[in-house]
């Protein structure tokens, strides 16, 4: 029997969805706060490309004559167009490397006291990539993990800025290193292997969010936190970071307020006394939360986590974040969001080349849809936009940016993309599905190789142990691996594309008679035998795509929110667990979007995707 689903269409529970102005409270992008000053170092930069990579050789970072300047944060696609007069979007072919530069003026910090150490300087930047090297007064520096080039571009790092590198005015010197390399996370940017065009987009790189300054303790939190809820037991686990520079006995406080009431007080606390030495330490706490209100999409119920480390004189160093009590299950063939089966009402989102404003008028306008859910596509986003989404209610679906290519080195740079981004977003209770993987692309052997099977495998499990707060799916829209008979995925998962209603219906039909052989463009298992029967929650997690040049979809707007209302419905009256329309944007060739990419505004009616409306 189908069960009824509860109604987490939250423009009904939330009077007006629009965004407002941006809050100048955390202008930065992270989601932990500091209770610090910092000082942007946005703006004006000196900027030079380096054609023949000569600048390592000759040695930039000690001095050299930038002839162009540049605007950061900002992609090294627009730099370059900017300085070349470029204006077809070809900026880079192959590799590309520059360089950025600027001084600044050392700001005034707290005089020490015999009781209280110096504060030192951290430089943080918030995403730049894919390999990133900086020097400070023509002297290299390490990350804090000790890294002397960082590779990524979706996640932030950080830089102790040592006190003898330190002078009243310094100068920061940036390299930035990017190719077409299939082997590293891409997720839709073009590569060797998949050319500009299509589904695949131009490369957006460089140092596309903020950099910033900021004094910081020497023994401190690292604004990283964990949040792992059960709604059974009112126990919070919370996972907390410590740097250290002066070993000894430390007390791991934590208070738990009402984000929407802070004159209620103190709701929990709790002391951890910790013996701490040298370096960096991952450690998990647990605190009772008496009488907790279950975060849900209809009723997002946030609370405020205050974390302090205090050392033996009674210094103390503090992180901010919310965080939310929930916990989502598939259990036979639905999802259930705090018990209750929950239908996903999703849409495909890819931010492309937004701004955090662009964005955030985006995620109010997914809202307007009726979506519960937006699925993130192989894409990173501004830390705070998962803050919005908490706020907001809106559920998340985050995906690992893909490599394109299969090969030990993929999966190697695959594992510590995950991980970076586990870092960031473990705390938020709107994240609850992860996908590792999207039509094998960068496992593109996944049906014949053993060694991509077992990867991918491996990695679930690790999630499924360590980050259990989360749904996981091993390869979104067809061969999920089987081991056994037992998905390697928590969900079974489709992408179904076509304009007609009759075979519309035949697909669907199909799916969930267990027909996982000829729905999909692949097969949907691949490995052992795997026999469906309603024992694992179905999504067609990509559905849609009206709005494709020579797609065959509905010519006018009036028939296109029509044909998509009678999808909906389609897929709501079978046993299906939740939909992902595609997609919520126009995205270069990609022209199948619902809403303005630059105002928010929506090109349909409101509520389209929603709980089924009846028909106009």
């Amino acid at each position: 029997m189908q069960p009824t689903f509860r109604n987490l269409n939250t423009t009904e529970s939330i009077k007006a969805i629009t965004a407002p102005s941006p809050a100048s409270i955390n202008e930065l992008p992270r989601a932990v706060l500091r209770p610090n000053t910092y000082m942007l170092l946005d703006g004006e930069w000196q900027f030079a490309e380096d054609m023949d990579n000569v600048g390592l050789t000759e040695k930039w970072q000690n001095g050299h004559k930038y002839a162009y300047t540049a605007q950061w944060p900002g992609s090294i696609e627009s730099h370059i167009a900017q300085i070349r007069q470029d204006n077809d979007g070809i900026s880079w072919q192959d590799s590309v490397v520059v360089w950025y530069e600027r001084t600044f003026e050392l700001p005034a910090r707290e005089p020490a006291t015999p009781d209280k150490p110096d504060m030192m300087y951290q430089l943080t930047f918030g995403a730049c990539g894919y390999e990133t090297q900086v020097w400070l007064n023509g002297k290299q520096l390490q990350t804090i993990e000790g890294e002397t080039v960082h590779y990524g571009e979706y996640t932030s790092f950080s830089y102790e800025l040592g006190e003898k590198l330190l002078q009243p005015t310094n100068r920061l010197t940036v390299r930035i290193a990017d190719t077409m390399d299939a082997d590293i996370p891409r997720g839709k940017q073009e590569s060797s292997v998949y050319k500009r065009g299509g589904i695949w987009y131009q490369t957006y790189t460089g140092g596309v969010r903020s950099v910033w300054l900021e004094p910081v303790e020497r023994n401190r939190l690292r604004s990283r936190v964990g949040v792992v809820s059960q709604i059974e037991d009112n126990l919070v686990r919370v996972n907390v970071t410590t740097r250290i520079h002066d070993e000894g006995d430390y007390i791991l406080r934590l208070l738990i307020s009402d984000k929407d009431n802070p004159d209620a007080g103190t709701l929990a606390s709790s002391d951890f006394p910790l013996h701490l030495e040298f370096g960096q330490k991952n450690q998990r706490v647990v605190i009772e939360l008496p009488n907790a209100e279950s975060w849900s999409p209809a009723h997002p119920k946030l609370y405020q986590l205050t974390a302090q480390l205090i050392d033996s004189k009674g210094n103390t160093a503090e992180i901010d974040a919310h965080f939310g009590i929930r916990k989502v299950e598939a259990r036979g063939a639905y999802v259930y969001l705090n018990g209750e089966a929950t239908y996903l009402d999703g849409i495909l989102y890819q931010p492309g080349t937004a701004t955090y404003d662009e964005m955030r008028r985006h995620f109010y306008a997914m809202q307007k849809l009726g979506c519960n859910l937006v699925r993130v596509h192989i894409a990173g986003v501004d830390p705070r936009l998962y803050n919005l989404a908490d706020e907001l209610g809106l559920l998340l679906w985050v995906e690992v940016p893909s490599p394109h290519r299969s090969n030990q080195r993929s999966r190697q740079n695959h594992r510590a993309e995950l991980e970076r981004m586990l870092a960031l977003i473990e705390a938020h209770p709107s994240v609850i599905i992860w996908s590792l993987y999207n039509e094998d692309w960068g496992a593109e052997d996944i049906a014949q190789s053993p060694d991509t099977q077992q990867y991918i495998a491996d990695t679930y499990h690790y999630m499924q142990i360590n980050h259990p707060q989360f749904l996981v799916v091993d390869n979104d829209g067809w061969h999920h691996i089987s081991q056994e008979g037992r998905l390697k995925s928590d969900l079974l998962t489709a992408h179904l594309y076509t304009p007609d209603l009759e075979h519309w219906r035949s697909l669907l039909d199909r799916l969930v008679a267990g027909d996982l052989a000829t729905v999909a463009y692949r097969p949907l298992v691949v490995g052992d035998p795997y026999f469906y029967r309603k024992q694992i929650p179905l999504v067609v997690s990509e559905w849609g795509g009206f709005g494709f040049a020579n797609y065959g979809g509905p010519d006018d707007a009036d028939s296109r929110t029509e044909r998509i209302r009678q999808f909906k419905q389609e897929l709501r009256d079978r046993p299906i667990a939740g939909d992902v329309y595609t997609q919520a944007t126009n995205i270069e060739d990609e022209r199948n979007g619902l809403i303005d990419f630059h105002t928010g505004e929506l090109t349909v009616p409101e509520g389209l995707l929603g709980p089924i409306q009846p028909s106009s």
